[in-house]
């Protein structure tokens, strides 16, 4: 299982186009992808989760990804929604 702390830079935070792009994208691998987002996880392949979380514009979000893919999928996910946050 790989993680990333990821800052979301998008205007609107996720939602509407945003999220859509993340779920989109995330669909696309066959790894698990999860968001957590205050305390509270989404899976990134279910586009009412990934709304539901609210997270806006400046909020930290952590990215996370397990199966056979996840070193391809994690870099794609965060340059969807966002920058890595360097700690």
């Amino acid at each position: 299982m790989l993680e990333s702390r990821v800052l979301v830079t998008a205007k609107e935070g996720l939602h509407a186009r945003p999220a859509a792009e993340l779920v989109s994208k995330a669909q696309r691998y066959k790894c698990k992808v999860t968001i957590e987002s205050a305390g509270r996880v989404a899976d990134a392949k279910s586009i009412l989760q990934v709304l539901s979380l609210g997270a806006g514009y400046g909020q930290e979000i952590v990215i996370r990804t397990d199966g056979e893919d996840e070193d391809e999928a994690l870099p794609s996910l965060i340059s969807t929604v966002g920058e890595a946050k360097v700690e």
